[in-house]
């Protein structure tokens, strides 16, 4: 019994992380109809910039600190990659899918060169603390009173809080409203006023704040990062994609729910038949909906 409750709280804390890993590709998805495969590697960027700010070897400051400079600068990448690339060929959807392909790499082995050659340290083995904890509550080590549970509960209730705070964001403000427009269509919108330029560049950094968010607590729960994080176990590019291929794409209720549904799937496999199923469970899951469902659950909703 004591191991069905723990399976359940760990796969309750791992959904909520999968829910914010998968936010931000939901975003991009819903407003744009972009596949954004630099998704991952903006979550790397996350774990980087917390490294450097909370790290001996870099800045040495609170590990907090360090979650807001990521989120910060997940923003900043997710903004630049729209102005600076995106928005010349965000109509050509092959053109785009191989850009954001091509950029997540650049980033990734820029992550690399910039931390081996400048920071002369292993850029395969950044350390990233737990924001609250020091324990990993993704190989099941959850334990009812401890830091790894702290730290659970830090990402569970952040989690559901900026679920909250998007679904607010996106519902019930001028500029929510104009990015539900957009996501409808780009024309449509245009005609009623609004400037999708600046509609796609908000989501963009939306979506890369939360990646950026999003690295820090993979991160730290991981017991550190990679520049490779973005295609290594639990490659959050690869979970990302199954989320919102399970929910829906596009919708971000379909992910949330989408997941969920990982996260117990994955962790009672882990649990009761095998460790070794992890990363295979999620595309076992993937490969079915794409058979049975591939619609998702709530089809393409726009971005509600």
């Amino acid at each position: 019994m004591s191991q069905i409750i723990t399976a359940l709280l760990a796969a309750t804390f791992i959904s909520a992380l999968y829910a914010i890993i998968a936010i931000g590709f939901t975003l991009i998805f819903g407003v744009g109809g972009i596949l954004n495969f630099a998704h991952g590697a903006f979550i790397t960027v996350g774990a980087f910039a917390a490294f450097i700010v909370s790290s001996g070897s870099g800045l040495g400051l609170p590990i907090i600190l360090g979650l807001l400079a990521a989120t910060l600068a997940g923003a900043a990448v997710g903004g630049a990659t729209y102005l600076g690339v995106i928005r010349y060929v965000r109509t050509r959807p092959v053109t785009v899918l191989i850009l954001t392909l091509v950029i997540g790499f650049f980033i990734m082995y820029a992550l690399n060169i910039f931390t081996d050659e400048i920071m002369g340290v292993d850029p395969l083995q950044i350390p990233v603390p737990p924001v609250i904890g020091t324990e990993s509550a993704i190989n099941g080590a959850i334990s009812f009173i401890g830091p790894s549970t702290l730290n659970s509960l830090f990402i569970f209730t952040t989690s559901w809080v900026l679920i909250g705070a998007l679904y607010y964001f996106v519902n019930s403000t001028r500029t929510g409203r104009a990015i539900l427009a957009v996501s409808m269509s780009d024309k449509g919108a245009a005609l009623v006023g609004i400037n999708a330029e600046k509609i796609n560049l908000i989501t963009w950094v939306l979506a890369g704040a939360f990646a950026g968010y999003a690295g820090v607590l993979l991160a730290g729960d991981l017991g550190g990062g990679s520049w490779l994080m973005a295609i290594e176990p639990p490659a959050p590019l690869v979970l990302s994609f199954a989320i919102v291929i399970l929910g829906g794409l596009g919708s971000i209720k379909g992910s949330v729910v989408g997941a969920y549904i990982i996260g117990f799937f994955e962790t009672f496999t882990v649990t009761f038949i095998s460790s070794q199923l992890a990363g295979i469970s999620s595309l076992v899951l993937l490969l079915v909906f794409l058979l049975v469902k591939p619609e998702g659950l709530y089809g393409r909703e726009a971005a509600e």
